[in-house]
């Protein structure tokens, strides 16, 4: 029998309270697309991705893709910040 664990949500205070990792794959010929994985580090919660969340791309260089990532990946954090999903 499994236990369940609760663990409460915890907001982030700062930028420093998230990990985020953005890279890149391809697709085909010259279809980059971003990947992106934002974690809030004082709960463990996975803020991106998520169920229904977009597809980064795609993008001409692997360079334009991790560069997209890494905004939006920021994005998620100040928003988070802002209103803390709980």
């Amino acid at each position: 029998m499994s236990k369940t664990i609760f663990i409460p949500s915890v907001p982030g205070a700062s930028e420093e309270d998230f990990e985020v990792s953005a890279t890149s794959k391809l697709t085909g010929y010259r279809r980059f697309f971003g990947v992106l994985k934002v974690v809030r580090t004082t709960d463990g919660r996975v803020l991106f991705p998520f169920d229904g969340a977009p597809e980064l791309g795609p993008y001409a260089t692997k360079l334009e893709a991790v560069a997209a990532a890494q905004v939006y990946g920021e994005h998620i954090v100040t928003s988070d910040l802002a209103r803390p999903e709980l």
